[in-house]
């Protein structure tokens, strides 16, 4: 199968400038292609995975992978998808998010030196030392305003409240001008983005005709959205899915993957998962044979979990669900009550008052319930749980002899209503 017909047999393409040049060109061998990724905070969120994963499956067709972080697009800010200007970074700030998302790309990619070896590069490097006099006259004579206003992201803001700063307005001439010198400096004849930065694109295809430089192609995926049309990544609470651990935690990111819907999870396979297309088609339908098995959203969470934060995190993730699904607790390793207590609150006992026993009226109402009345009807209503045992006796004391890891036990009320509790010497 050809590379472009597998992208869209997953669901990755939404725009292309010229289908068959492109696959034309991807044929003859390696092509190097770039996606660019701005450093507007320290970490990539999941809507960065589509570039990501467009990129992943072009190299393992066999094309070199240039990844673009933008120090000087990442001072000015992309227009696109945004109704108002963003606030412009500090240098301080702009250095902090490129050293995070530099160490965050280079995980997904091989940036081994042969022919299809990823490269990173900063578009600082070629920018900093261009004056603007020298923008204006050798880049920006060659895209008419009349050109620009009618791309959607100009179009959108112009016809907006908040309207469109001349910053904003360059952006789409910076990025341009970042096509045409990776052109240039790499033999880059393909850039890859969200169908967001379609206009960008085919800005730099443009302004490389003008410039009598080669044609250059660009390709575009299907912003990450759900079944009903609404911008996926973030968690019900309203909260973004960072790839970053310390922001979301790996427990967390497995768990939004876990609970997407039975209309989603066979597009978010195929676009995501590194299967074959024939394996994803076998994992849906043995999910389809029973759907409350969740196959495909376990099969997903554990791909998505694996890809970003590494294998060995799957197994700790899948031991902390099986602690907040009401599994026995027989066995739990301490790291990983430790993970989720940066999703679950936790409450400090001191040792000496949890081995002379606390009273299981006392312990619900220092945890899950609001008074020591509210905690007795809990317990007499059995939805009293500590490590996931069911305690029925409104005398029942809980001791150093409950502990489930040296310092950690977990109490509950009910079916979702967690705490961790701690002991501290």
């Amino acid at each position: 199968m050809h590379i472009l017909d597998e992208l869209d047999a997953r669901g990755l393409v939404a725009d292309v400038t010229d289908r068959a040049g492109l696959a034309e060109l991807l044929s003859r061998g390696p092509v190097p292609f770039y996606a660019g990724y701005d450093p507007t905070s320290p970490s990539l969120h999941v809507g960065n995975l589509v570039p990501v994963i467009l990129q992943v499956r072009l190299q393992r067709a066999g094309h070199k992978p240039i990844v673009l972080v933008g120090g000087a697009t990442g001072m000015v800010g992309d227009p696109s998808g945004k109704s108002a200007e963003r606030n412009l970074l500090s240098d301080e700030v702009l250095n902090a998010n490129l050293a995070g998302i530099r160490s965050q790309l280079s995980r997904f990619l091989d940036f081994g030196s042969g022919p299809t070896g990823a490269v990173m590069v900063n578009n600082a490097d070629w920018t900093r030392n261009v004056t603007y006099l020298e923008f204006l006259r050798d880049i920006g004579k060659h895209l008419t305003v009349n050109y620009m206003m009618a791309k959607d992201s100009v179009r959108a803001r112009l016809e907006g409240e908040a309207g469109i700063s001349y910053t904003e307005f360059s952006y789409m001439l910076l990025q341009a001008f970042d096509f045409v010198h990776l052109s240039k400096a790499y033999g880059c004849r393909l850039q890859v983005g969200g169908s967001d930065q379609y206009g960008n694109i085919t800005a730099g295809c443009e302004l490389s005709r003008k410039m009598g430089g080669p044609q250059l192609y660009g390709l575009t995926a299907p912003l990450l959205l759900d079944s009903s049309g609404q911008k996926m990544g973030k968690t019900s609470t309203g909260e973004r899915v960072w790839l970053d651990a310390e922001r979301t935690s790996p427990y967390a990111f497995y768990q939004y993957w876990l609970n997407v819907t039975d209309e989603d999870v066979p597009r978010l396979l195929r676009l995501f998962s590194l299967r074959t297309l024939d394996e994803i088609e076998d994992i849906l339908r043995s999910h389809d044979a029973d759907r409350s098995q969740r196959i495909a959203q376990r099969e997903l969470a554990r791909g998505m979990t694996s890809w970003v934060h590494g294998e060995s995190e799957v197994a700790r993730v899948e031991e902390a669900s099986r602690v907040m699904f009401g599994g026995s607790l027989e066995g739990v390793k301490e790291s990983t009550l430790a993970l989720l207590a940066q999703v679950v609150p936790v409450v400090d006992i001191p040792r000496a008052e949890l081995a002379a026993g606390i009273g299981i009226v006392d312990l619900l109402s220092r945890t899950v319930a609001d008074s020591k009345g509210a905690a007795r009807r809990l317990v007499q209503q059995g939805g009293a749980y500590v490590n996931n045992l069911r305690i029925g006796n409104v005398d029942h004391k809980v001791t150093t002899a409950d502990l489930v890891t040296p310092t950690m036990l977990v109490v509950r009320g009910g079916r979702k209503d967690y705490r961790l509790v701690r002991v501290k010497d």
